[in-house]
């Protein structure tokens, strides 16, 4: 029975996520060494670890088709959820995202509810086996919808498209035409200049400076001038481990949460950042391979939704630090600070580990 249920885990699933945990442990000493918050940094990103870990556990043991019953109360609670922030959230460099817990710090509804529609929009498509015309991913549209409206007011808009990713390559694996997709991403796009008025200031001052950073390189522009530079002073194999003057010397901000990818480069080089990408490369392709080997359509739905989640983040993450992609506040999966990313990818990865031990119909 031992035996049976050990080739039931995916190790090599499992042994990522563990190193791309213990990667993001010594980044985080890296990226806040020297202040008087790093001992606290470090103490509370174990305390998330141990509260992830829990989160993973739960989530693999639970089957996920047992889940279905529930998704009309998960999506309603995560609606009201994100409403709550609204009216109870604390508001921090210009955004109201965080609702307080007293020791376990802010937390982060957006963060969860990425998992929350992954879960019930995925029983919502598999309730639909075709997906014929055009107007049939209204209703779909429209269940991703609610969640990014209320996201976009807080504002973040960096998770919003996330949600956007997600509704897409699940759609796509639900079986919606191409043609179809293709037609919605073309309207979305024409839309872009009616979006334009509905930013915040800062917003429209990131989209500016990704064009063009040097317009504003103190303000707007100043954290992508001092991304690029301390990625690519790291040259092929980094200055070292804890030996990064840019980061010691604090020119980048937010260093230790959306910006942890400049201390891999400064300090590893494109050697360590490279090692990092394969570490992702093979967690997104076991979650694509969990999903193409799930025993049902629920199954892979939900597991295409979590690999498209975490793909997301980290292309935008690091298209963000290398100045290919405007600035979103959008974290690195397992490496970023911050207790309610850590949690959600962690009880992700559980759910894909769930899915995989019962393929086989256990």
């Amino acid at each position: 029975m031992r035996a049976k249920w050990a080739r039931d885990v995916d190790w090599l699933l499992l042994g990522v996520t563990a190193a791309l945990v213990l990667y993001g442990v010594v980044m985080l000493v890296s990226a806040t060494r020297g202040t008087p918050e790093g001992a606290a940094f470090l103490r509370a990103r174990l305390l998330h670890l141990v509260i992830g870990l829990v989160a993973l556990i739960a989530a693999a043991s639970i089957d996920y088709r047992r889940l279905a019953a529930w998704t009309p109360m998960l999506y309603a609670a995560t609606l009201l959820l994100l409403a709550s922030v609204l009216i109870l959230g604390e508001a921090r460099l210009g955004a109201q995202r965080w609702l307080l817990l007293g020791p376990l710090g802010g937390f982060q509804p957006s963060e969860l509810a990425k998992l929350a529609i992954i879960v019930t929009l995925a029983r919502h498509l598999d309730s639909f086996k075709t997906l014929p015309r055009l107007r049939s991913l209204v209703p779909f549209g429209t269940h991703v919808a609610l969640p990014m409206l209320l996201i976009l007011r807080q504002p973040d808009m960096g998770t919003a498209l996330v949600l956007l990713g997600i509704l897409a390559a699940m759609l796509y694996v639900a079986g919606a035409r191409p043609r179809d997709l293709a037609a919605v991403a073309a309207a979305a796009a024409g839309a872009l200049p009616l979006f334009w008025n509905f930013l915040h200031d800062y917003q429209r001052r990131r989209l500016a400076a990704f064009w063009d950073p040097t317009a504003d390189p103190l303000g707007a522009g100043y954290a992508l001038i001092q991304a690029k530079i301390a990625v690519g002073s790291g040259q092929l194999f980094g200055k070292g481990l804890f030996a990064g003057t840019q980061n010691l010397l604090r020119f980048i901000p937010e260093q230790h949460t959306d910006f942890i990818f400049t201390v891999v480069g400064e300090e590893l080089g494109l050697f360590g950042a490279t090692v990092l990408l394969i570490l992702y490369l093979v967690w997104v392709w076991r979650a694509l391979a969990i999903a193409a080997g799930a025993r049902d359509r629920h199954g892979a739905l939900i597991a295409t939704g979590i690999a498209t989640m975490v793909a997301f983040h980290v292309v935008v993450n690091v298209g963000m630090t290398i100045g290919l992609m405007p600035v979103t506040g959008i974290p690195l999966p397992l490496l970023s600070y911050g207790g309610s990313s850590l949690l959600t990818t962690l009880a992700g990865t559980g759910m894909l580990l769930g899915i995989w031990h019962r393929r086989t119909g256990l």
